[in-house]
């Protein structure tokens, strides 16, 4: 246990500059809150609807909460939860490890500093919609800072046609990233690269914010062992439970 806590520090003791989850988010809920709050205090000062004025306090105060929680998760909190997922994947430290949509490289770096004799892949399309600053260029700078550079490999690629060959990775690691692709049949074509590029006896681990109900049908379709999902706690929070990040795990059969 005491070992495992040590792990986690090591890993969220990060150097480099990891962004914003989808930055418009939370310029969007907060600019609403300062709206409502705005309105609120407009109507109970100046024109006498207590009513309406204490409805819109009420509902700028809850918008302003959710992006306080959305910046703590995306600048905080999904380190301190992944972080424990991957100290609790038992790597040994020689493992070749894939990171489908990897962003500036928060996951990837952070599985690279248990890599000692390992590699880190990342793949990603560098799209600044899905995290702020997003490139190539920002996400090897974090690897150099975290001093793992050496064990990082950056490709531009789609995750619906990875490049890799079949059986190259031990392990598969996607944050926040599958459900960007906007169609059903996307989404079910990088669960099937993932399970693709994975070695027999190898695990995909998945957390994201919406579909993965269907995920784990997919995974159940192709023959994976230990398939779960399970809500992860408020640090992996967007905003609310109702945003809630889910993780999904399973297994490939020798």
């Amino acid at each position: 246990m005491a070992q495992s806590l040590q792990v986690e520090r090591q890993l969220t003791h990060l150097h480099g500059d990891y962004g914003f989850d989808a930055p418009y988010v939370p310029i969007m809920l907060g600019l609403i809150g300062i709206a409502f709050l705005a309105f609120g205090f407009i109507n109970i000062l100046w024109l006498g609807a207590q009513v309406i004025g204490v409805i819109c306090l009420v509902y700028g105060a809850f918008m302003l909460l959710s992006t306080a929680s959305y910046v703590y998760t995306t600048r905080r909190g999904k380190f301190e939860v992944w972080a424990e997922i991957l100290a609790q994947l038992g790597l040994h430290g020689d493992e070749q490890v894939l990171d489908m949509g990897c962003g500036r490289g928060a996951v990837l770096v952070m599985a690279a500093k248990l890599l000692p004799r390992g590699k880190a892949i990342g793949v990603d399309l560098w799209k600044s919609s899905d995290q702020s600053g997003n490139a190539v260029s920002v996400t090897q700078r974090n690897a150099e800072l975290e001093g793992v550079a050496e064990r990082v490999e950056l490709s531009t690629a789609d995750m619906r046609q990875l490049p890799f060959a079949d059986a190259s990775f031990d392990v598969v690691l996607s944050s926040l990233a599958i459900h960007n692709i906007s169609s059903l049949a996307g989404r079910d074509q990088a669960i099937d690269e993932a399970v693709r590029v994975l070695k027999p006896g190898g695990k995909v681990v998945i957390a994201d914010i919406r579909q993965t109900q269907r995920y784990t049908e997919r995974l159940r379709e192709l023959g994976m062992l230990d398939v779960s999902s399970h809500m992860l706690d408020w640090r992996f929070w967007y905003g609310g439970p109702w945003m809630a990040t889910k993780l999904v795990r399973e297994r490939k059969p020798y």
